[in-house]
C-alpha cells in the first residue's frame, strides 16, 4: 500500500489492523475492519458525486476521508488512545460527514430536500445580498440562475450536515430492486448508527454544543469487549479537529484545479491548499508549510491562508479548552504555530517579490465606533432620523409577524412622547416578532449587519419570505440612531410565541458603554407584551431650538409622525402627551393612492382653527395637483411617483410644498423642481439621500407626460420655458424642442428655432458668462444684482438660460451625457483649452446656442472658441451705462472666407 494510505496510519494500526500472534478480540476486530471497509466501498460514488453539486470546492472524495485518520493521529498523539470500536465510530463519521454536500445524497431536489418556506427565504436573502433589493414573487418562484445556483450551493452547506445524519439508515434500490445501506451490518448500525450520525452532524455545530451533546460515555454492546466503551465527547472533538485541519495539496491537486478552474475566493482556497504539504506535530503546535513561493499575484491566496490557518488555530484552542474545562484527556495538537503575525508565517509561507505587511482595517473599540457613528457623526443633527427610523424597525417586525402567523389581523405601533418633573421620554412600541437573546445579540446588536439579511436570523424565523415579507430595513445600524435623541435608553422584547420569561431588558447608558442584557423578573407587571419596546429619554426637551420638534410648524408629536411617514402598513397610534385617546395614522399605500389622497398625505390638513386661511389655499393647490399631476411608472407598471414638474405650488403662501423623495414610504429628502413624490433607494446609510428607483427612460416617459400636461392647459409661458428649458435639454438631449426659450436678447427670449434667425443678422455676438449680470423667472428679466436695476441688453448680446438640473433629476440625467464625446479626453487636462472649454459646456443650453450658430455661420466650434482662449477668456464689453462697469463673456466672431 503507498505510504499514505489510512491502513498505514497509527491510528489505524493501532485499532483495526489485524493482529500478529494471539488476538483474543480477533473476531470483533474483524467485524469491525469489514464493515468500515464495506461503508467506505458503498460511499466512494457518494462522495465522488459532491463535485457535481460543488465543484468550486475543494476535494470533498474518498481521498479526504481516508486523509482524516492520518490528520486524526496527529491531532491525538501518543497522549489519547482509542479503542478498536471508537476507531470504527470515529471511520464511519469520518466516511459520512461530508458525504451530503452532493445533491445524490438527498435523493430530491434541494428546493424539495429543506422544504419551500426554507427555500424561499434563501432566494430572499440571496437575492438581496447580489441585487442590493428584495425579490417579488416572481422571482422568488424562478429565481435568476445564478441566484439559483448560489442558493443551492449555501443550502447544500447549511444542511449538509444534518443531511449527514440521516445517511447512516437512508436506502437506496439498486437496478435490481435491492435495498442498499452504507452501513450493511444491521447489528452494528443499530449499536452505533444514532452515534455515527450524530458525530458527523457534529463537526458543523459550535464547540460550546459539543459538550452538552456528548455529555455521557456509551457503554459496549453485550457482543463486544466490556472495556470496548465509547467516549462521544472525545470522538467529536477528533473528528472536529481532524476535517479543520486536513488541508494540504491532496485537496486540491493542480490537474483537478485546471480542470475546473474555480474563480474569485474558491480560485484562492484551491491556490494556497495546492501550495501545501502535509502538516507535522512540533510538541504542542501543528505546524504548515508551503512547497513553494507565493508570487505577487498570488497575495490573496497566502492571506486567505493565514486566515483559514488562523481559523484552525482558534478552532483548536477552543476544543482544548473544552477539554480541560470538561476535566477530560487533552488532545496532543493544542495551536497552530506561526500564525500570530504575517511575519512569522512568511518563514513557513514563504512570498515572493512582495512584501506581507497586516494593513487590514481593525476596530479595536467596537463601542467608540458606535459612538461615533451612531449618532450625530452619521445622520447629523436630525433628532427627527430617530423616531423615523425606530418606526421603520417596529413596521418590519410587525410585517414580519403577519409573514410569520398569516392569520394576524392586529398589528400596530404605538408612538408617546411623555414629560415627568422635566424629563422627556419617547417610546415606540410595537407587537410584532419580538426578539429572542440570539436576535438581539447577532441582529440589533451587530453593528452594521442588517439582521434581516442574515441568514442566522432567517433560520430562527423561517417562512418570512413566503409571506411575502420585505424589510424596509437595509444597513443594520437604524436603532443606533436613537443615541441622537438621548444616551438612556431601554429595550424591553418578547418573541412573537415565548412567554414570558422569555423576556429581556437590554439597557443603554450611552453607545460608548457596553449594554447590559437581562431577563426581565417574573414578577414585573404589567407583565411584558409580545413585540418590542424601546424608550429613550431625551437629552434635551423637544421644544428646544435643534430638539425633536425642530421641523415641525406646531411642534406636535403627530405632525412629526405624518411628517416622517407618507406611507405605512401598520396602524400608527400616536399618543400626544397626557391624552386619553390616539391620534391614528391609518395604513395608505402611495402606489395605490388617488391623487387628492395622496396630496393630502404628502401635505396633511391643517386642524388648528388659527390657520384657515393656510388650509384654504393648500385645497386651491390641491386641486392644481390631482390636475397636473401625471404617474411615473416602472417596467411592470405599477406607480413609483405621483407628481407634477414645474413647482409653481412652492412660490405660493407660506406652506412648503416641496417635492418628497421616499425610502419604503418614509421621508428621505426634499426639492424644489417637483411637487408630489418620487420613490427612491437609498444612497447612504443615514437615508437622507437617495437614489431615485425609477430609471432614466421611465423619468424621461414622466417628464414628456408633463411638459404635454402644460402645453394643452395653455401654461406653457415663457417664465415656464425658462424654468424648465435646462430639464428638458437634460431628459431629451439632441430631441430638445425648437420652441422653447434658451436665452434672453436685446429684441426678447430667444427660442432655440430663432437662433439662425439671430445669428444670421450678426457677424460678432457678445455671449455673457454670468454675474454680475443676473436672470430670473417671473418675470423674465435682466438685473443688475447688486443694484437690482433691470438692464436692457446691447443688440449683440445674449445671455442663455443656464441652470443647474437640481437633484434628484440632475442623478439620473447628469450634463456629461450630452457633452461632446470628441472631446472628452481634455477632462483631466490642467489648462483651459477651447476643446475643454467646449467639452463643458456642450452639455448645457450654451451648447445648443453655439451649435445652432456654427451651422448659421458655417463654420466649427475651435474658429469660435480657439480665438477667445488665444485671448486667455479675458473679453469684457461695457453697456451703456457705464457706472455697471465691465461685464465679462465670450465674443464670438463670424469667420470670415479666404479674400
Amino acid at each position: 500500500m503507498p505510504a499514505h494510505s489510512f491502513t498505514a496510519t497509527p491510528l489505524w494500526q493501532a485499532t483495526l489492523e489485524p493482529r500478529r500472534g494471539d488476538d483474543p478480540h480477533r473476531e470483533q476486530r474483524e467485524r469491525l475492519r469489514d464493515s468500515y471497509m464495506t461503508l467506505r466501498d458503498n460511499a466512494i460514488p457518494l462522495l465522488a458525486e459532491n463535485a457535481r453539486s460543488m465543484p468550486e470546492f475543494t476535494v470533498h472524495d474518498i481521498s479526504h476521508v481516508d486523509a482524516l485518520w492520518e490528520t486524526a493521529a496527529l491531532v491525538c498523539g501518543d497522549q489519547v488512545k482509542l479503542n478498536p470500536a471508537e476507531a470504527f465510530v470515529l471511520g464511519c463519521a469520518f466516511v459520512l460527514h461530508d458525504a451530503a454536500m452532493g445533491m445524490a445524497a438527498y435523493g430530491t431536489t434541494v428546493p424539495e430536500a429543506i422544504g419551500e418556506r426554507r427555500w424561499r427565504d434563501l432566494v430572499s436573502v440571496t437575492y438581496f445580498h447580489r441585487r442590493g433589493c428584495w425579490p417579488g414573487e416572481a422571482e422568488l418562484d424562478t429565481p435568476p440562475a445564478e441566484i439559483a445556483e448560489a442558493c443551492q450551493a449555501q443550502a447544500i452547506r447549511e444542511t449538509h450536515a444534518d443531511q449527514a445524519r440521516l445517511l447512516v439508515d437512508q436506502e437506496w434500490r439498486s437496478s435490481a430492486g435491492n435495498q442498499v445501506l452504507l452501513i450493511q451490518n444491521l447489528q452494528l448500525r443499530e449499536a452505533y448508527g444514532p452515534l455515527i450520525g450524530k458525530l458527523a452532524a457534529s463537526h458543523w455545530w459550535p464547540v460550546d454544543a459539543l459538550a452538552e451533546q456528548f455529555r455521557h460515555p456509551q457503554g459496549s454492546p453485550v457482543w463486544q469487549p466490556v472495556e470496548w466503551n465509547i467516549e462521544p465527547l472525545k470522538l467529536a472533538c477528533i473528528l472536529r479537529l481532524a476535517d479543520a485541519a486536513q488541508v494540504d495539496s491532496r485537496r486540491a491537486p493542480t490537474v483537478l484545479s485546471t480542470l475546473r478552474a474555480p474563480q474569485g475566493v474558491s480560485r484562492d482556497h484551491w491556490r494556497f491548499q495546492e501550495h501545501m504539504g502535509r502538516p507535522r506535530r512540533e510538541g504542542d503546535r501543528i505546524t504548515y508549510t508551503s512547497l513553494r513561493s507565493f508570487r505577487t499575484h498570488e497575495a490573496g491566496s497566502w492571506w486567505l491562508a493565514l486566515d483559514y490557518l488562523r481559523g484552525i488555530d482558534k478552532e483548536l484552542r477552543q476544543v482544548d479548552a473544552l477539554l480541560h474545562d470538561s476535566r477530560r484527556e487533552r488532545l496532543a495538537v493544542r495551536a497552530v504555530a506561526g500564525v500570530d503575525s504575517p511575519e512569522r508565517f512568511a518563514e513557513l509561507f514563504p512570498v515572493e517579490g512582495w512584501r506581507p505587511i497586516d494593513a487590514t482595517v481593525k476596530v479595536s473599540d467596537v463601542p467608540g465606533l458606535v459612538s461615533s457613528l451612531g449618532g450625530e457623526q452619521l445622520y447629523g443633527e436630525e433628532p427627527e432620523v430617530a423616531l423615523r427610523e425606530l418606526i421603520q424597525n417596529a413596521q418590519d417586525a410587525v410585517l414580519a409577524r403577519h409573514a410569520m402567523e398569516g392569520e394576524f389581523p392586529d398589528g400596530r405601533i404605538d408612538v408617546r412622547l411623555t414629560e415627568q418633573e422635566g424629563r422627556w421620554t419617547l417610546e415606540i412600541s410595537d407587537n410584532g416578532v419580538g426578539m429572542d437573546e440570539e436576535a438581539l445579540v447577532h441582529g440589533l446588536l451587530d453593528f452594521g449587519t442588517s439582521g434581516w439579511s442574515s441568514s442566522r436570523i432567517r433560520r430562527r424565523l423561517r417562512g418570512l419570505a413566503d409571506g411575502g415579507f420585505q424589510p424596509g430595513g437595509r444597513f443594520g445600524i437604524g436603532f443606533f440612531s436613537v443615541f441622537l435623541l438621548g444616551d438612556q435608553v431601554e429595550l424591553v422584547t418578547r418573541r412573537y410565541e415565548g412567554s414570558v420569561k422569555d423576556a429581556r431588558r437590554l439597557a443603554f447608558d450611552g453607545p460608548s458603554h457596553r449594554p447590559l442584557l437581562t431577563p426581565l423578573p417574573e414578577h414585573v407587571r404589567p407583565a411584558p407584551p409580545q413585540g418590542t419596546t424601546v424608550r429613550v429619554m431625551l437629552k434635551t426637551t423637544p421644544y428646544d431650538v435643534r430638539g425633536l420638534f425642530y421641523r415641525t410648524s406646531d411642534e406636535r408629536l403627530d405632525q412629526l409622525v405624518r411628517r416622517l411617514v407618507l406611507e405605512n402598513s401598520v396602524p400608527i397610534r400616536i399618543w400626544e402627551g397626557n391624552a386619553r385617546e390616539p391620534e391614528v395614522l391609518a395604513p395608505f399605500s402611495l402606489a395605490t393612492g388617488s391623487p387628492d389622497e395622496v396630496f393630502d398625505r404628502l401635505y396633511p390638513p391643517q386642524t388648528d382653527a388659527g390657520r384657515s386661511n393656510e388650509e384654504k389655499q393648500r385645497l386651491q393647490l390641491r386641486d392644481a395637483f390631482v390636475e397636473r399631476a401625471t404617474e411615473v411608472l416602472d417596467e411592470k407598471g405599477h406607480r413609483i411617483g405621483l407628481a407634477m414638474m414645474w413647482n409653481d405650488l412652492h412660490y405660493q403662501g407660506t406652506r412648503n410644498f416641496l417635492g418628497l423623495v421616499t425610502v419604503n414610504g418614509f421621508l428621505a429628502d426634499e426639492f424644489v423642481p417637483f411637487a408630489g413624490y418620487l420613490a427612491g433607494r437609498p444612497s447612504r446609510a443615514s437615508r437622507d439621500r437617495a437614489s431615485l428607483v425609477a430609471d432614466r427612460d421611465q423619468l424621461r416617459r414622466w417628464i414628456e407626460t408633463q411638459e404635454q400636461s402644460i402645453r394643452s392647459s395653455g401654461r406653457f409661458t415663457a417664465s415656464v420655458q425658462l424654468e424648465l428649458a435646462n430639464t428638458l435639454h437634460a431628459a431629451y438631449g439632441g430631441n430638445f424642442p425648437e420652441d422653447v426659450a434658451i436665452a434672453f436678447t436685446a429684441e426678447g427670449l430667444l427660442r432655440s428655432a430663432d437662433v439662425a434667425g439671430w445669428a444670421a443678422q450678426r457677424d460678432e455676438v457678445f455671449m455673457l458668462s454670468g454675474p454680475p449680470l443676473v436672470w430670473s423667472l417671473i418675470p423674465p428679466r435682466i438685473y443688475h444684482y447688486l443694484s437690482g436695476e433691470d438692464v436692457r441688453l446691447p443688440p449683440n448680446w445674449i445671455y442663455v438660460a443656464n441652470w443647474v438640473v437640481r437633484p434628484p433629476l440632475a442623478e439620473a440625467f447628469p450634463d456629461t451625457l450630452r457633452r461632446d464625446p470628441t472631446y472628452e479626453h481634455t477632462r483631466n487636462e490642467s489648462t483651459l483649452t477651447w476643446q475643454k472649454a467646449w467639452w463643458r459646456m456642450s452639455g448645457s443650453l450654451t451648447g445648443v446656442f453655439l451649435r445652432a450658430l456654427c451651422d448659421t455661420w458655417s463654420c466649427t466650434v475651435e474658429d469660435l472658441l480657439a480665438p477667445v482662449a488665444e485671448r486667455r477668456w479675458s473679453d469684457s464689453q461695457h453697456l451703456p451705462d457705464s457706472t455697471f462697469g465691465p461685464i465679462e463673456g465670450h465674443l464670438l466672431r463670424r469667420p470670415q472666407g479666404p479674400s
